[in-house]
């Protein structure tokens, strides 16, 4: 019983290693393809990211911490770098300290920063112009002695309250926070200012952070702030609901938007703060640029695809300024698009990211090209195969017609002693015998020993020479 089986397990592992060695040269053909372009297009990335962000409390820093949640499902961490804003961001850009970053419309120089490879992942979302100012700070000197006196004597009739913001010429003279260097709103602001006839001088500037800003806007230590952000930041929230904190209603926003390209003018829906409250109480104009989520052209294409991923969950809702999927876009975009955007935002994902993880779904995106196309080299070479290997189970049986031909030669030329010669041939039957192959390949084994027979019987039928 111990026979048939151990010569079975012989005959499984001698076909197995025959099939290795035939394949072996295709297979490491296709092994040595793989590694080169896996080595070559670097598939895998890198676990961590560095994500330039903005000032504690903007809508930066929110979007931020979103995006390090929506990646670290897929086992990246984000590193988040606080900035003062859209300008320091695009600087981490330039000298590599960040791999992708917020960066607002109207900051990037196109041509420049496109042929440095940076390149964007698609407009994110709209970052109004915001002016909050006190409603009481443009009231002129004699209406505030009117409402003093009125403070006094009850009875007198109340003043007429002081005219709406909605144009930027009555800022002169007041103490306006116009945000920090680095965010951006500065150099917009002084350009917006220039365009009305003022300079720096007309008014008390200031360059708080937005925070800071909200606190001495509220406290009376300055009368009016400006700053650039998305309708998400806590700041604004906070602002839009504080009493005696009023919101400029841009009285100009198409003549604003045909002198700035990257500003677009926008509308802040009655109610759409607060339904319940009537908040704002009518329709109020503004005007606004929008962001985009920029990358170094040397970030992981594989990380452009998981940002570009996140910001069709994260930002294609509604929102104050926008319907549902009107962002992310590649129409509002300054920078090139890279193709990960493009794919994200106008195409359709492969199916096979909805059931693969994200490293195999990875894998198969950027090695796709040269799997198909190994498939293609191999289909020709793989008909190699077959005759190799039937060439390798036959030699184990053909090698020992060359020692069964000698035999027979010397037994047709009378050269040797029979009692050697049978002995030869016993030899040879004993190793026919513990030769293994497939039961295809019997026929050439049989065909051996009926060889080696036929000999023996010549051997036998000769006379023995007379000494």
């Amino acid at each position: 019983m111990i026979g048939p089986i151990r010569r079975t397990l012989t005959l499984v592992v001698l076909s197995i290693r025959d099939m290795l060695v035939s394949a072996g040269p295709v297979a490491l053909i296709a092994i040595g393809v793989l590694v080169g372009a896996y080595w070559w297009l670097d598939p895998q990335p890198p676990k961590t990211l560095t994500l330039a962000t903005g000032p504690a409390g903007s809508a930066y820093a929110e979007f931020g911490q979103r995006y390090a949640q929506a990646l670290a499902r897929n086992g990246i961490t984000v590193t988040l770098v606080p900035t003062e804003g859209s300008l320091a961001n695009l600087q981490a850009l330039r000298q590599g300290t960040a791999g992708a970053a917020f960066v607002r419309g109207g900051s990037a120089d196109a041509q420049a920063d496109g042929e440095a490879g940076i390149t964007s992942l698609g407009a994110l979302f709209y970052e109004p112009l915001w002016v909050f100012h006190r409603a009481d700070a443009l009231a002129p000197p004699a209406h505030k002695a009117i409402k003093n006196e009125a403070t006094k004597r009850p009875t007198a009739s109340a003043p007429t309250p002081p005219p709406p913001l909605t144009t930027l010429p009555p800022l002169k003279g007041l103490r306006v926070n116009i945000d920090q260097p680095g965010s951006g709103v500065p150099d917009m602001l002084q350009r917006l200012l220039q365009a009305n006839g003022l300079n720096a001088d007309d008014l008390v500037l200031s360059q708080l952070p937005p925070e800071a800003a909200a606190e001495a806007l509220q406290g009376g230590l300055i009368d009016a702030m400006a700053l650039v952000t998305a309708p998400e930041s806590p700041v604004v929230g906070r602002l839009l609901r504080a009493p005696g904190i009023a919101l400029m209603d841009a009285a100009q926003p198409d003549a604003y938007a045909r002198r700035f390209p990257f500003l677009q003018p926008v509308t802040l829906p009655r109610g759409v703060v607060d339904l319940a409250a009537d908040l704002p109480p009518r329709d109020i104009s503004l005007l606004a640029t929008t962001t985009s989520l920029l990358t170094r052209e040397d970030t992981h294409p594989a990380l452009r695809q998981l940002l570009a991923q996140a910001a069709q969950g994260m930002h294609g809702g509604a929102g104050w300024f926008n319907r549902a999927r009107d962002f992310p876009n590649t129409r509002t975009s300054e920078l090139p698009v890279s193709p990960e955007g493009d794919r994200a935002i106008n195409g359709t994902p492969p199916f096979w990211q909805r059931y693969l993880p994200f490293w195999a779904s990875n894998l198969l995106e950027r090695m796709w090209l040269v799997i198909g196309g190994l498939i293609v080299l191999l289909l020709p070479l793989s008909r190699v195969v077959p005759p190799l290997y039937t060439y390798r189970v036959r030699q184990r049986v053909f090698r020992w017609y060359a020692r069964l031909r000698d035999v027979e030669a010397r037994l047709d030329e009378g050269i040797g002693e029979r009692t050697d010669l049978l002995n030869e041939l016993d030899e040879l039957d004993r190793v026919a015998n513990g030769i293994t192959v497939p039961l295809a390949h019997a026929e050439e084994l049989f065909a051996l020993r009926n060889n080696i027979d036929a000999v023996r019987r010549r051997l036998l039928a000769r006379r023995p020479v007379a000494s």
